[in-house]
């Protein structure tokens, strides 16, 4: 989803509950991994690992000058002849120490125990743990900070996670007094839909 379509959903979505949802939880997100600069670890479960989002953190950090908000995603079933950024496995989140920030991405359900048990270690160890997926059970329960997708809401959580990633972005701009002209933002969605692509996952 690029950043038109995402200014259209926005639009879509005007008066409802999701913008400033989905807005207070990536400046969570934002301000926790720019204010630690430990780092973004990024983790779903075996059947929904959150590569898309990833990428779009990518995106991200690099249209807005903020690599902090560039994840290491962790995924279940990495192999070592993955390439690197696809190759990290589960046991990164037990070397998860403070200053660190571990998002979990999980459809409703509670998660696997081998992965709360990973989750639940790295908080112990002084992460930060974000929830988005899962409204209740052990891990929202664990988050410091939770975004809960229930099942049959508006929005599944595919679209949630890019409207998370494009505010998170967007946060990470240097803070104007007032209100930004309309011609800053004009000029800012101009220049984002002009660069190049960073590289692609």
């Amino acid at each position: 989803m690029d950043a038109v379509r995402v200014a259209l959903l926005r639009d879509v979505l005007a008066g409802t509950e999701w913008l400033g949802a989905t807005r207070r939880f990536a400046g969570t997100l934002r301000g926790s991994v720019v204010s630690h600069g430990g780092g973004l670890l990024l983790v779903g479960t075996p059947e929904y690992e959150p590569w898309h989002l990833a990428a779009h953190l990518v995106d991200e950090a690099a249209w807005s000058g903020t690599p902090e908000l560039a994840p290491t995603l962790v995924r279940h079933d990495a192999r070592p002849s993955d390439p690197a950024h696809l190759a990290v496995a589960l046991g990164r989140l037990e070397a998860a120490r403070r200053g660190e920030t571990l998002l979990v991405v999980a459809p409703p359900g509670e998660p696997s125990a081998p992965l709360l048990e990973r989750v639940c270690g790295a908080r112990r160890a002084g992460a930060t743990l974000l929830s988005l997926g899962p409204e209740t059970g052990e891990l929202p329960a664990l988050a410091h900070e939770v975004l809960p997708v229930p099942d049959g809401s508006e929005l599944d959580l595919d679209t949630v996670q890019h409207l998370v990633s494009a505010a998170a972005g967007e946060n990470a701009l240097p803070a104007s007094r007032g209100r930004r002209r309309f011609r800053d933002r004009l000029s800012r969605l101009a220049d984002l839909l002009t660069a190049p692509p960073p590289a692609r996952w």
